[in-house]
């Protein structure tokens, strides 16, 4: 594996606890200011609106873990897929389901962020 794959696998695991421990601040570095994260349940977010609903309570993620995961160099593009099981409060109610993901990474000026996430539910 690529030194820049092996980076950014482990940059997204950190992203993936931030987003369950709720590190606003560490998220805010991590995603880039345009991204497109296209949910499971086909709910399109930004960076805005996914940071928005995590800290007004509406989405409360309570573990995000990849599995695996593999990457794809392109050079100042990063390309991941993998599986990840994900628990979540939405609006209270809780849920924990596994997806499919492909996950995109850019280096803009020397600081890798994500930059698009696209899942699939796995069936039951």
């Amino acid at each position: 594996m690529s030194e820049n794959g092996a980076r950014i696998i482990a940059l997204d695991k950190e992203r993936m606890q931030a987003m369950a421990d709720k590190d606003i601040a560490k998220l805010n570095n991590l995603l880039c200011k345009d991204l497109i994260y296209t949910h499971s349940s086909a709910r399109l977010d930004t960076k805005e609106s996914l940071i928005g609903a995590m800290e007004s309570g509406a989405t409360v993620y309570t573990a995000v873990e990849a599995s695996d995961v593999v990457a794809q160099d392109l050079g100042e593009v990063v390309i991941l897929t993998g599986a990840a099981q994900i628990g979540v409060l939405v609006a209270g109610d809780p849920k924990k389901f596994g997806v499919r993901f492909t996950d995109v990474y850019q280096n803009q000026n020397g600081t890798w962020r994500m930059v698009a996430w696209q899942s699939t539910k796995i069936p039951d």
